[in-house]
């Protein structure tokens, strides 16, 4: 089926708690928002199952939770603050300002006023350390995680004793001053990233990347994307990074369009080099073969947070008909799933029928997120659940009082079976195996 508007999916998203706009109750504050009960679940989610695939599967691989404020001389060396820039363009007539590839035509798309010539601007959030203001305290919020792995590259190969090729992941928080932001989550100035970076030998860098290329895309088909409204684009030579030899975007169809999901990256010696001959720290191994010091390469796959909600939230948005009447439920991935199991008494009035709902709620949460909830109509608690995407619910009616078996639902399918309440969880941990 076709991908929602991104209206339906802004107002399911709403209406169900996955996200909401932030401080809505003043009004709200530009392109910022707030991940609400379900929203908070999927996103931790989300960055469980790349660090699972990432770091805990792979031997060669390590993290890092590193701060957010840093030295402010790492972003001059880096290139950040020379190249960090997107071109800014503003109409005369309405004084509203674009990134100039948002408006490919140059005209307002407000007023159609013809718009000024690009001039340069630096997207790093500047701020101020201390209690006075001025050139000696200034600081910035950063606007990628990969830079603190590169300075933490000797402190981590110190203590970790990992041998090459290997690699440092992290997942934090990133903030861009953008000129324009929109399509709900999809851009915005405070976002998560999930970045590695793989160090390598010089001269293995072009295999790496294309064995990297083919893990993330085929990751984000193992957790449920169409592969139909996925691609790979390379980067042509002119819009390459200052630091990188190759890049390659793994793009999805979002209801506006193809965006990109995740970079992945050949950023070369660059970063190692620049921060090595700043810092007087040497960031070279030493390779036994060669018996001499050699700067590794880097493959870097980046990808966000927020969009990777974005995409999996739009491609799981499903209706069906279902008796003449419209169905609709999200189909994630039980591995995102905010909840795994709904449970259900039939009637919240009867205390029996409450009493082993509770204990089977109790149960089964020690092993997975359980979502109780006993008001409104068995049908309306399913479609409140079906939205929420929870794969399974169990009810608890009377006759479970008698022959102590319950009712599970699939979510998808809406099949229902009988099962006795003291195997429930052998038959999760079957049906939720990963």
């Amino acid at each position: 089926m076709p991908a929602p508007d991104l209206e339906t999916l802004t107002s399911l998203a709403k209406r169900r708690g996955f996200v909401f706009p932030s401080s809505e109750i003043y009004g709200g504050f530009a392109s910022t928002w707030d991940y609400g009960p379900l929203g908070a679940e999927l996103i931790r989610n989300i960055k469980d199952a790349w660090w699972r695939r990432v770091v805990h599967m792979r031997p060669e691989v390590v993290g890092l939770n590193a701060s957010i404020l840093m030295h402010p001389r790492i972003w001059e060396v880096s290139g950040h603050i020379e190249h960090f820039a997107d071109p800014l363009v503003e109409c005369p007539i309405c004084r509203r300002r674009f990134r100039l590839d948002d408006v490919p035509d140059g005209k307002c798309p407000y007023d159609g006023g013809q718009l000024t010539d690009p001039r340069m601007f630096n997207t790093m959030f500047r701020t101020f350390v201390g209690p006075v203001e001025d050139d000696a305290s200034v600081a910035y919020l950063r606007p990628e995680t990969a830079q603190s792995t590169y300075v933490n590259f000797k402190n981590v190969r110190d203590t970790a004793r990992v041998q090459m090729p290997f690699g440092i992941a992290q997942i934090g928080k990133a903030f861009r001053n953008e000129i324009t932001t929109g399509n709900f989550i999809f851009r915005s100035r405070e976002f998560e990233q999930m970045e590695l970076q793989y160090f390598v030998e010089p001269g293995q860098d072009d295999e790496s990347h294309e064995d990297w290329v083919d893990a993330r895309f085929a990751w984000w088909q193992d957790l449920g994307l169409e592969p139909r409204r996925l691609r790979l684009r390379p980067h042509s030579p002119e819009e390459l990074a200052h630091y990188a030899k190759a890049t390659t975007d793994i793009e999805y169809e979002f209801p506006f369009g193809w965006g990109e999901l995740e970079g992945i990256a050949n950023r070369t010696d660059f970063d190692l080099k620049r921060h090595a001959e700043a810092s007087g720290t040497d960031l070279s191994y030493f390779d036994d073969a060669a018996r001499q010091h050699v700067t590794p390469y880097v493959i870097e796959p980046a990808a966000g947070v927020d969009r990777a909600a974005l995409a999996f939230l739009s491609d799981a948005y499903t209706v069906q008909e279902v008796a003449g009447k419209p169905r609709t439920f999200l189909n994630l991935d039980p591995r995102l799933a905010p909840f795994k199991v709904a449970v259900f008494p039939l009637a919240r009035n009867r205390p029996p029928l409450v009493e082993l709902a509770t204990r089977i709620a109790d149960d089964l949460r020690a092993n997975w997120p359980i979502f109780y909830d006993a008001s409104g109509s068995i049908g309306r608690r399913y479609a409140r659940q079906d939205e929420a995407g929870t794969p399974f619910a169990v009810t608890i009616d009377f006759d479970s009082l008698d022959d102590q078996t319950v009712t599970v639902r699939e979510r998808d399918s809406m099949r229902q079976e009988r099962v006795a309440s003291d195997g429930l969880r052998a038959y999760f941990a079957d049906q939720l195996a990963w």
